[in-house]
């Protein structure tokens, strides 16, 4: 066996992006210096989790850590992808936080897949579960992605310290390869839809939220409806919160979102001492809150709010050897992280031309032509 050559990477910064793209790109990397003079020196326990979970839905897929933890050896596998596969998330990062590497990757899978993921569903750090199912999972199908067999159900909420969510996540397999996409135009609002949820406090707390964020939106456009999730007993995780997403539907079929939770556990890393911290956020200034930051994503403009950059950027470099084309707000600075990594893994180059007239930023890319191998190996 020839001897394997790893592309050398520091620090602890993008190590998701980085394990995705190593994997997408069959490209092993070794990673020094993580959070080398940090008091916790090494890989945080979320990391570790998702290291695990690129072992169970892929083959032949190599990890080797050092004592201290700040330095990790990945050989990336063939991606296996299959049913009833389950993996507990933990509780230092929400179920969001696996998710948009988990997408990408059961795509190029050799088996579609499905899987059970345990954790936190809602909290304020990372994208909520219902932001991926109404918003992300629709931005996929505009890349040839197979409506059937898309899915994401929510067994359970779950919010911080303590988690008890649970959902179940369905991903078919590209065929081929994705879809070049042409996708500049934003359109204008026609609806907002949204899902309140609260586990272990009183289902008041939703209404005020709802009143709240209606109250701001009605004078906007009509077509605003936002759906309730109480839940009670098992389902309803093992700490109290409670939160809200919206998502707004354009006449070009694009989904703007925005989402939050407030629980306990919410502003204990700020320093915040426990006194404090045992009044939660209340519920009108969440729905106050959240819908100002809607609205200031669709003012932003573009085809996908400012957390989907990375994921829509990546998506056109994963096309065919054909022109993609899209509009975004703002670049922010994880939509430039995953360009330039995008660059380093796949060799693919975006042009940048922003649009003065709009204030959008047009990017335009030809795509590395990823075919799903795994699916014909026998």
């Amino acid at each position: 066996m020839g001897k394997i050559s790893y592309m050398r990477l520091k620090g602890s910064q993008n190590l998701r992006l980085r394990l995705l793209l190593s994997t997408l790109s069959s490209t092993p990397i070794l990673i020094e210096d993580i959070r080398a003079d940090a008091t916790w020196p090494g890989l945080l326990s979320h990391e570790v989790s998702l290291l695990r979970l690129l072992e169970k839905v892929s083959d032949d897929c190599h990890v080797e850590i050092n004592e201290t933890g700040t330095k990790l050896k990945y050989k990336p596998g063939i991606v296996m992808g299959g049913r009833n596969l389950v993996h507990d998330c933990g509780v230092s990062r929400s179920i969001g936080y696996f998710l948009e590497p988990l997408i990408v990757l059961g795509l190029f899978g050799k088996k579609p897949l499905t899987i059970r993921l345990n954790g936190i569903t809602n909290d304020s750090k990372d994208p909520s579960v219902d932001t991926f199912k109404s918003a992300t999972l629709p931005m996929l199908k505009r890349f040839g992605v197979p409506p059937e067999g898309l899915e994401l159900k929510i067994e359970s909420r779950g919010v911080p310290p303590h988690g008890g969510g649970d959902i179940i996540l369905s991903i078919p397999v590209v065929q081929d390869s994705l879809k070049a996409i042409s996708w500049i135009d934003e359109g204008m609002v026609k609806r907002i839809r949204g899902i309140s949820f609260s586990t272990r406090v009183s289902v008041q707390f939703e209404n005020t939220m709802i009143h709240a964020a209606r109250g701001v939106l009605n004078r906007l456009l009509p077509d605003v409806y936002i759906f309730t999730d109480h839940k009670a007993g098992p389902q309803a995780g093992k700490s109290p919160g409670y939160g809200i997403t919206l998502v707004a539907e354009t006449t070009s079929g694009c989904f703007i979102s925005a989402d939050t939770a407030v629980s306990y556990a919410s502003g204990k890393e700020d320093g915040m001492d426990d006194e404090e911290n045992k009044e939660l956020n209340p519920p009108e200034d969440v729905g106050e809150q959240i819908t100002s930051i809607l609205l200031g994503e669709i003012e932003q403009g573009g085809v996908v709010d400012s957390t989907h950059q990375g994921l829509l950027f990546l998506l056109c470099a994963l096309c065919p050897q054909d022109v993609s084309k899209v509009r975004v707000g703002q670049l922010v600075p994880h939509g430039i992280e995953v360009l330039r990594h995008i660059r380093d893994f796949l060799g693919v180059k975006f042009v940048i031309k922003p649009d003065p007239s709009t204030m959008t930023v047009i990017l335009k890319c030809v795509g590395c032509g990823l075919k799903n191998l795994s699916r014909k190996i026998s």
